[in-house]
């Protein structure tokens, strides 16, 4: 038993960033904004933390940065769609666009620098055999994040904004009738959503891996996309659909450390392959997406 705690470890930690992603994407959704420029933000915030992290010699200035980062793509996402009604899945598209060109820009100078990696330890529950070294031996930020989700269901579910939420992304017509500024509540849940894909991205570069290298979101913002399809909108679906994804992610390397003889790049293939069998199955139950999934998704509203 003890030899598969660090594949749950790993597993863990490699669908953090899809579940912080995911998360952020769930609440745009909920308000009926569809962002697919999460690619983009994760990137734009994984060079950003990554080079105020090096630079201040601080992570957790990266991850403040990371997180700022995100929040000022997703703002104009705002901007170009819920004030000036651009096309939402084009704008997301142009956004994932842009971030890819910009992070390569900015990252150049950083490409070949790295971090240094300290391992973390929650004192005497580490020491526990194999739940020790599976569950609590992980980076601050995927505890941080589990409280994020917990937090997700509280206030979608057990409070008054939340409730106007879901509300706004199910008939923003009857919302501003009520007298809800249907505007400001979207870009809010832009803004959340844009802060949960930069400290993804931020994940990525300064615990993941840890260092920048072009490209090195490489698709997980369009998986964190899916999962939120996956889950049908609710966040602990969301939970574990990531770590079942970080856990075939995992399954692929250690595939190939065990010297499987199959081609490196089938292996790698194997996290999408898997994202776009979950959307398939799904998407032959249309009913059971239609019951789930928020009505105004992806429509524009002009309160004029």
């Amino acid at each position: 038993m003890d030899a598969y705690a660090p594949l749950i470890a790993a597993s863990i930690n490699a669908g953090t960033p899809l579940m912080l992603a995911a998360l952020g994407l769930l609440i745009n959704e909920k308000s009926g904004v569809v962002n697919l420029g999460a690619e983009g933000m994760m990137l734009v915030a994984a060079v950003i933390g990554f080079a105020v992290a090096v630079d201040s010699q601080s992570v957790a200035l990266g991850f403040v940065a990371g997180a700022a980062a995100g929040m000022l793509l997703a703002g104009f996402f705002a901007l170009m769609t819920v004030w000036l009604g651009t096309n939402q899945y084009a704008t997301g598209l142009a956004l994932s666009l842009f971030g890819g060109g910009a992070s390569a820009y900015i990252g150049i100078s950083y490409v070949g620098k790295s971090l240094d990696n300290p391992k973390f330890a929650v004192p005497f529950l580490s020491d526990i055999p194999f739940f020790g070294t599976a569950l609590f031996r992980q980076h601050p930020m995927v505890y941080l994040s589990l409280l994020l989700c917990a937090g997700i269901i509280v206030f979608l579910y057990r409070t008054r904004a939340g409730l106007v939420l879901r509300a706004v992304g199910e008939s923003p017509s009857s919302a501003h009738a009520l007298g809800y500024n249907v505007r400001r509540i979207r870009l809010a849940a832009l803004l959340f959503g844009g802060a949960c894909c930069g400290l993804a991205g931020a994940f990525l570069s300064l615990v993941y891996t840890p260092l920048w290298v072009e490209g090195m979101v490489a698709g997980r913002g369009w998986i964190a996309l899916a999962l939120t399809t996956f889950a049908t909108w609710r966040p602990a679906r969301v939970l574990i659909g990531a770590y079942l994804f970080g856990g075939v992610t995992i399954m692929t390397f250690h595939a190939q450390g065990l010297g499987v003889s199959i081609d490196s790049q089938l292996l790698s293939m194997l996290p999408y392959l898997a994202t776009i069998l979950v959307l398939v199955l799904i998407s032959t139950n249309a009913n059971w997406i239609k019951l789930n999934m928020p009505a105004s998704l992806g429509k524009n509203f002009n309160p004029n």
